[in-house]
């Protein structure tokens, strides 16, 4: 399992573990928080093709998935 401070998230590097369309490697571009400081949404980049996706940030956690870093 991956550990992550959400304060540490924006801008982190993560490589996908199964690759879909030839993309590999991600960057954290946003995230938005909550007044209690909690993570309401957050959005990775495909660094090769510039595509954009909303996801859960707690998928990152799952070394099944993602690895930290570009690998």
């Amino acid at each position: 399992m991956n550990t992550i401070n959400p304060k540490k998230l924006l801008h982190s590097k993560w490589t996908a573990v199964q690759p879909v369309n030839k993309e590999k490697h991600f960057m954290v571009t946003e995230v938005e928080f909550d007044e209690e400081g909690a993570v309401v949404d957050c959005v990775i980049e495909a660094v090769m093709s510039k595509r954009t996706e909303s996801i859960d940030w707690t998928v990152l956690k799952n070394t099944d998935s993602w690895r930290q870093g570009w690998k």
